[in-house]
């Protein structure tokens, strides 16, 4: 059995790859697991299941405009999408929604619905997974925050440039 090398990082959907067991320091070695090659302890049995990264946001439309905010930090740095942001471990997407909104535009939001929930990561950095939900204000002041440098709505028929291709879904502007 071959070891496994993190050159085979390309077949795994995260970017955490341990070459050695976390649980008892044995090298790991690759082998097919339920159908897929994983890293798998000799030693242990400690088998390394990639799992997605998860993110959520949210659509909020105001007065027939939809509120977005411009990212202050790389990949995409000064495009404006969608308050969004990564689920954190054991948090509720709906909550981490919820977070990332007041985290970046400073507006409490309620959660109405789904949107939509998109697969596929656009760059190495981001996400497999993202949930978005439409929600309403219901509280706070607009002030853009954490990753954002502004926060604004803005009228569908003269939106920003936009970042993302999931921005640009939810709003049906692909």
């Amino acid at each position: 059995m071959a070891a496994f090398h993190p050159a085979q990082t390309k077949d795994f959907m995260s970017p955490t790859i341990y070459r050695y067991c976390p649980q008892c320091a044995a090298e790991l070695e690759t082998r097919i697991v339920f159908g897929k090659l994983r890293p798998v302890c000799p030693q242990c049995g400690f088998i390394y299941f990639a799992d997605p990264k998860v993110a959520a946001g949210v659509l909020v439309e105001q007065d027939d405009q939809i509120l977005l905010v411009r990212r202050i930090n790389e990949p995409l740095q000064g495009l404006w999408s969608i308050p969004a942001g990564f689920v954190d471990a054991h948090e509720d997407p709906q909550q981490a929604a919820l977070r990332e909104c007041l985290e970046e535009t400073g507006l409490e939001v309620k959660i109405t619905g789904l949107v939509d929930v998109i697969n596929g990561r656009e760059h190495e950095r981001g996400a497999d997974i993202i949930i978005v939900y439409r929600a309403v204000v219901i509280g706070g002041t607009l002030a853009a925050g954490d990753d954002a440098d502004q926060a604004a709505f803005f009228p569908r028929s003269n939106l920003p440039p936009l970042a993302f291709r999931a921005t640009r879904r939810v709003l049906g502007v692909e």
